[in-house]
């Protein structure tokens, strides 16, 4: 490195770099430092530069880690990027430039080389490291065991505290992306840690006080979308070819630990990386998400899930319980408005869910918004286009659905929303439509396409649960919506014949052929009658509760009368299907009287004068909704949600800026509906 601009492919060979990692030891006052830390890069644009960038330094860094007890150069390092931070306020605040870079260019070097340590060694190991000082080999001082506590501290007051300009963009978003790095301790632990030096450090000591204040920070980060100053900004001097590393590598690998949060199933296809408008707002959202998700240490629940839980409106005047600590104040408004903005990215809707389920007042204040289609239509587009979302994606989307809907008032809201030319909707042209029968028609696209497509047994169960907490809410169907939910039910039952048909072929076979094992045939069709048995709930329910409300269904339930002719006296069904018959024979009954030849119109009329005419109480509310309704149809619908790679990291995968993990954390109910073998 040094004082020139340093290309990648010399850095293996760059003296200065030698030096930090040979046999030498060098002294925190050493000139040295001012010499090293004077170097800047043309800015890497792919994963493959950020590669070759990490083989050309590893070499350097294993090195040092060899070196590093016999000389304590981290250590001293740490030391000069320590106390340099002293005086960068007062150097923001005199708009030092190159004070400035220096220190950005420090912690960048601690971050790269603190990647590989945690990749090499053991949390104890790790450690010792920041404890060698010059003295004989292996030796280390007890005055210096605390220096990865300062260093913990230095970058959450550097987080905190440094105001954000042009000039201190670039070292903030270091601090939060070297905070994500010693954070992936887990990432080499099959088991979930939790007397980690994480759990040491953050949880207890010097570091709690900051707690709240971080939270906070990295909120408002994420709903400033601060965007990075203009190339005649920077404080790194330029190529003439990009700028400084300032996002290099560790807004890479900090980014890239993102790809862990995976959970699997619904197509598992790689997420397109968009374009970071905001590196802070990302690489804070990313903290923010890793720090909720830290598990409790035996003796110490998390502070900042706790923060997390229990921070208010701004304009919530009344005061915090003595009991919650860590508590404080962020505009909502803002909260929400950055919340629906930024749902193209699935870490945004994984925030936007840990805050729906875990703090009441932000679910209270977002139920509560006139304007709920803001944050819905973004869900509804991630489940519309689910053939190009990650799988978490989607069960995020799907889980957000649940608690939203768990609400009588928001169900009934959305009916009331009425949205003109959804142009994201391909399918048909939606000239006018409301919200509650465009999330219907969006769900029921997605039951199909799993059906068809990826036949994943827990979406059903999510995607089924969310129209059942809305059925008895159902208002002023679009007819689009009533015929899709009609034409469900016709696959299903087309399904349920297929079955029953391979079923009965399989047995005559059997009968010839006594070694030849059965496909269990019995399963198949439990699951599917189950499913099938939901579908009429939801459709009975909507019945019983708003059939005055409904002439499109009842319209759709006429047309396709014959669907459900043969689920009369099906065992399975005949307890449900007492109401379907009962409004199927009155209508038609009715219909019948006014004639044949009955335009669309005069149908619908007919319609909505037999309900206003069928006394209610001939309809028999349904045991299984009436005892749920507000709630979920399933307890355990929900996602046990530790989507955080910190809770049970497995099938680990490092290499360069790509850090992946596959997870299956979800636990959900036996009830979970299947369609593996059903074609």
């Amino acid at each position: 490195m040094g004082s020139n601009s340093s290309r990648i492919g010399d850095l293996p060979k760059n003296e200065y770099l030698k030096k930090l990692s040979g046999t030498e030891s060098i002294s925190e006052n050493d000139p040295f430092w001012n010499q090293l830390l004077s170097f800047s890069f043309p800015a890497p644009t792919s994963s493959t530069e950020l590669k070759l960038l990490e083989e050309a330094t590893v070499s350097v860094c294993r090195s040092l880690v060899v070196n590093n007890p016999r000389t304590g150069n981290l250590g001293a390092l740490i030391k000069v990027f320590l106390s340099r931070t002293k005086e960068l306020k007062l150097s923001a605040e005199c708009q030092n430039h190159i004070f400035i870079w220096q220190t950005h260019n420090a912690l960048f070097i601690i971050c790269c080389l603190l990647k590989v340590f945690i990749c090499e060694m053991s949390e104890e190991e790790l450690q010792l490291h920041f404890t060698y000082e010059e003295k004989s080999p292996g030796s280390y001082s007890s005055d210096a065991e605390d220096l990865l506590e300062e260093l913990l501290c230095c970058l959450m007051q550097l987080i905190t505290d440094i105001p954000l300009l042009d000039i201190t963009y670039e070292i903030s978003v270091e601090a939060v992306s070297t905070m994500v790095v010693f954070l992936s301790c887990q990432l080499f632990h099959k088991e979930v840690l939790r007397q980690s030096i994480s759990h040491k450090y953050l949880m207890r000591g010097r570091c709690l006080p900051y707690t709240s204040k971080l939270v906070k920070t990295l909120l408002y980060n994420f709903i400033r979308q601060e965007k990075p100053p203009p190339p005649g900004a920077h404080v790194l001097p330029q190529q003439s070819d990009g700028g400084g590393l300032l996002y290099g590598l560790a807004s890479g690998v900090a980014t890239g630990l993102w790809t862990v949060f995976t959970l699997g199933g619904v197509g598992s296809k790689a997420a397109a990386t968009p374009e970071l408008s905001s590196p802070l707002a990302n690489q804070s959202l990313l903290l923010l998400l890793v720090l909720a998700n830290l598990t409790d240490a035996a003796d110490t629940p998390n502070p900042y899930r706790q923060a997390i839980m229990s921070f208010k409106n701004t304009q919530d005047s009344s005061p915090f319980p003595s009991s919650i600590p860590h508590a404080f104040q962020i505009n909502f408004n803002s909260l929400y408005t950055a919340l629906c903005e930024q749902q193209t990215s699935d870490q945004a809707t994984l925030l936007l869910y840990t805050l729906l389920h875990q703090n009441s007042n932000v679910r209270t204040y977002m139920l509560a918004r006139t304007d709920v289609e803001n944050l819905v239509l973004p869900i509804l587009e991630i489940l519309y286009h689910v053939e190009e979302r990650n799988s978490h994606h989607v069960y995020m989307a799907l889980i957000i659905l649940l608690i939203l809907t768990e609400d009588d008032g928001f169900n009934r809201s959305i009916h009331e929303v009425i949205l003109k030319n959804i142009t994201w909707y391909s399918e048909r042209v939606l000239t006018e439509i409301s919200l509650g029968s465009l999330l219907i028609l969006v769900v029921i696209r997605t039951i199909q396409y799993n059906m068809t497509r990826t036949r994943d047994k827990y979406l059903h169960t999510n995607c089924l649960a969310a129209l059942a907490n809305m059925s008895a809410q159902f208002r002023s169907l679009h007819q689009y919506a009533a015929q899709r939910i009609i034409s469900l039910f016709s696959l299903l039952s087309k399904k349920h014949n297929k079955v029953l048909e391979q079923a009965t072929q399989s047995l005559r076979g059997s009968l010839s052929s006594n070694d030849v094992p059965l496909p269990d045939y019995a399963q198949d069709l439990n699951v599917i009658e189950e499913v099938i048995r939901m579908m009429l709930e939801i459709i009975n329910s909507c019945l019983t509760n708003s059939l005055h409300h409904n002439p499109n269904l009842v319209y759709a339930l006429l047309y396709k009368r014959d669907l459900f002719e043969q689920f009369r006296t099906h065992p399975s069904f005949q307890d449900i299907m007492q109401n379907i018959d009962l409004v199927i024979t009155f209508f038609s009954s009715r219909l019948l009287q006014a004639g044949a030849e009955l335009s669309v119109e005069r149908v619908l009329e007919i319609i909505k004068q037999g309900a206003v005419a069928l006394p209610k109480d001939r309809l028999k509310l349904s045991r299984l909704l009436r005892h749920t309704r507000g709630a979920h149809i399933f307890e355990n619908v929900y996602l046990n949600l530790q989507p955080c790679w910190l809770s049970v990291a497995r099938q680990v995968n490092l290499r360069g800026d790509q850090i992946k993990c596959s997870l299956r954390t979800a636990c959900y109910t036996e009830a979970a509906f299947t369609f593996n073998q059903v074609d």
